[in-house]
């Protein structure tokens, strides 16, 4: 659970750091809330809430909804979040640093390396795919 959190309790370190270091406060606040707003946006909390991968797969093969496997603190995963908006979460998120059948089902679409974020919808996968890409299947 603590891997999940660091990057994000490191960013937050950060700005509190800053908060104390400037000699003005306004500016130091600045900084702290510039560093919070990072720290929730790596934090696991802007993600969707995530399912294992064997319950990913299994509703997918019912609905059709794509499965975007991810990690805590890649920015490709961020951006691909961001990008989607509130359809993100029609779609499945497997996080592989909590399920390793998930890590397992990345390194097999990926050729043995966890690369993310790699996306699975009707049959097909992508890794770090447009968010165009991932958008067509979310209205499917």
């Amino acid at each position: 659970m603590l891997r999940n959190w660091w990057l994000a309790g490191l960013m937050l370190l950060c700005g509190v750091f800053l908060l104390f270091a400037q000699t003005r406060p306004g500016l130091g606040a600045v900084w702290l809330v510039i560093f919070a707003v990072l720290a929730l946006l790596v934090s696991p909390v802007a993600f969707p809430r995530s399912v294992t991968a064997e319950q990913a797969q299994a509703r997918s093969a019912s609905d059709g909804r794509p499965v975007v496997y991810w990690r805590p603190g890649c920015p490709y995963c961020i951006r691909l979040r961001l990008r989607l908006g509130l359809g993100a979460r029609r779609a499945y998120w497997v996080n592989i640093w909590r399920d390793p059948a998930g890590a397992a089902a990345v390194r097999a679409v990926t050729g043995g390396d966890e690369t993310v974020p790699t996306v699975t919808a009707g049959g097909e996968s992508a890794v770090n795919p447009a968010p165009e890409w991932v958008r067509q299947r979310l209205t499917r």
